[in-house]
């Protein structure tokens, strides 16, 4: 009996041993409920009619609870030894700790009362949705419905934070607002009839009997005029009234309060890394040297005889670099990814199941839009990617950028980087669904690079156009910092693209406006395709002709999109490795 009771005693005493799999495998559980929980979209779309019906719940209330448990997510993550974990595990560890981190860091400044650039934000959010969106059952075409009347909150929720901007002067500048309401302007003077809030009505499937679809569809057309297009309304006059009551009439993010310790923020959060504005900068003015060198050389293949300022001005006005319709252009967009798409297999060993498509951008945010953009797609729902083609203005739109832009959206770029996410195996939903800015505007900058590998560009003209837009990319660095950081005005800003590049004026104004609208944002894309050439030069110079690029790009697309300090340690260990073989 005193044996029993002894032994008894030393298994009270003894510690339930710690099994941090488990501890990460429960926290990621919960973490991915929480997350679809607060995304009604994606919730939406992978069959939550329920989540189908609502828009994202952004009161302050919700906020605060969804805040809170993101500090318990992360006090949790600390407590698991990261080093006890398998290698893909150890992938998700690092990813959750960046997501939360960036999140808490947020927080602190409130950016939901600034939440809108000058071509989307909360208010494009609706038909950037019906966009990708059809009702294949009655009660999805119900969700829809419930959605349109749901509207009128959804933005009623975003202009309170807005109005909360305003009374503490965190407001956009003027020009952006202004904009805004141009795009509020153009959606409502669409016919209601041929409105793409409507389009996931368009195609209600046979099964549902006639009388059904056209009750359906007079549903919808009812609720878009009485209450969707009237918080459109609404939210015009909120703008208009309100928001530009007492206009800023500044561009730079320092000259809100908090704006410069924000700025600060905002460089380490958009690069990923440890980094100042006056270094970036500076990485900037670099960068613009070299890239114009490279230009003046390609000039000269042309036999051009004038100034760098004359070849520019040929470049922007000459006939030949213009198409002359919007179905050309998107010929000419489609004819270069084919291309591409025949490349892939000599750079990749493997590629996504999912589709792109060639779209151009909708009309109702086309003139204040980039020249070219991509918008993910989802293979379980039966939508392909889109690699969006600006068409408003053909003669701001020139050929000769066409195959950069088509590379950086579409493949290797963009599509083919989110979709091998997308359908990456043994890993949570949040890294298949992460997009870390400096990772996935890097690697698609990259791809424009890497296009003179792969023979797209054919002519001295579309050398000269990758370049002008790399050089943009590279005065990014310089005019972000500048326009928020060193007190540029908007002018000098454009100076620096429109005297370094062939990029057309109007697209040189609505870039410039972007940048001003969302600071930061802009460095991501120069600092990782910089760190992924140079990753690229040393496995070339360590392997030699072990090298292969099929392994190298697939490897370092192969666990999603992480950090750029986790990638250059993860990329280098592979270089280590593959010197042993």
């Amino acid at each position: 009996m005193l044996r029993l009771i002894f032994l008894l005693s030393v298994f009270a005493a003894t510690p339930v041993l710690a099994d941090p799999a488990a501890d990460f495998a429960r926290l990621i559980e919960d973490f991915e409920a929480h997350e679809l929980a607060h995304d009604p979209i994606r919730a939406g779309r992978r069959g939550d009619l329920e989540a189908a019906s609502r828009w994202p719940d952004n009161r302050p209330e919700t906020l605060a609870d969804k805040l809170s448990n993101e500090r318990a997510f992360r006090d949790r993550l600390a407590a698991i030894d990261e080093a006890s974990l398998d290698e893909n595990d150890q992938v998700s560890h690092l990813v959750m700790a960046h997501l939360l981190d960036s999140r808490l860091a947020a927080a602190e400044f409130e950016p939901q009362r600034m939440s809108f650039t000058n071509d989307s934000g909360f208010f494009s959010v609706p038909v950037q949705v019906a966009s990708s969106t059809r009702a294949r059952s009655v009660e999805a075409a119900e969700a829809w419905i419930a959605r349109l009347d749901g509207i009128a909150d959804y933005f009623a929720t975003q202009a309170a934070w807005l109005e909360r901007g305003v009374a503490s002067g965190f407001v956009q500048p003027e020009l952006v607002v202004r904009r805004v309401i141009e795009q509020l302007e153009s959606v409502l003077a669409i016919d209601p009839d041929e409105h793409p809030l409507l389009s996931p009505m368009q195609q209600l499937p046979d099964h549902i009997e006639q009388a059904e679809r056209e009750r359906l569809r007079r549903a919808a057309r009812s609720s878009l005029v009485e209450s969707a297009l009237p918080a459109y309304r609404e939210l015009l006059t909120f703008f208009q009234d309100r928001y530009l009551a007492e206009p800023r009439a500044t561009i730079g993010i320092s000259d809100v309060p908090g704006g410069r310790e924000y700025y600060r923020w905002l460089v380490r959060h958009h690069t990923t890394l440890d980094t100042t504005p006056e270094a970036v900068h500076q990485q900037g003015l670099a960068e613009v040297e070299r890239i114009r060198g490279e230009m003046e050389a390609v000039i000269e293949q042309t036999d051009f005889e004038g100034s760098f300022a004359e070849f520019l001005h040929f470049m922007r006005t000459d006939p030949q670099f213009y198409a002359e319709s919007e179905r050309e252009l998107l010929m000419q967009a489609a004819w270069i990814a084919k291309r591409a798409d025949d490349a892939m297999p000599r750079f990749f060993r493997h590629l996504p199941r999912l589709p792109y498509g060639v779209r151009a951008v909708p009309g109702s945010i086309a003139p204040n839009y980039t020249t070219g953009r991509y918008w993910s797609g989802d293979l379980d729902t039966g939508i392909a990617g889109g690699y969006m083609v600006n068409t408003y203005r053909l003669d701001q739109r020139p050929l000769y950028e066409l195959p950069a832009l088509t590379l950086h959206e579409a493949v290797p770029g963009h599509h083919h980087q989110v979709a091998i996410a997308q359908e990456l195996e043994n890993v949570p939903e949040f890294r298949r669904n992460t997009y870390i800015t400096a990772f996935g505007e890097g690697w698609a900058l990259y791809t424009e690079w890497l296009g003179i590998e792969m023979d797209i560009y054919e002519t001295p003209y579309e050398h000269f156009g990758r370049l002008t837009y790399e050089m943009w990319r590279a005065c990014r660095l310089v005019v972000d910092t500048g326009i928020h950081y060193f007190g540029w005005t908007q002018a000098s800003a454009e100076a620096c693209l429109l005297e370094n590049s062939a990029l057309a004026p109007h697209n040189v104004r609505t870039e410039v406006e972007r940048y001003i609208s969302w600071p930061g944002q802009a460095l991501a894309y120069k600092t990782g395709e910089l760190l992924i050439r140079e990753l690229r030069a040393e496995a070339e110079s360590a392997l030699g002709a072990e090298f292969d690029v099929r392994d190298f790009h697939d490897h370092l697309l192969a666990v999603g999109a992480i950090p750029l300090e986790a990638l250059a340690l993860r990329m280098r260990n592979w270089i280590t490795e593959n010197q042993g073989d």
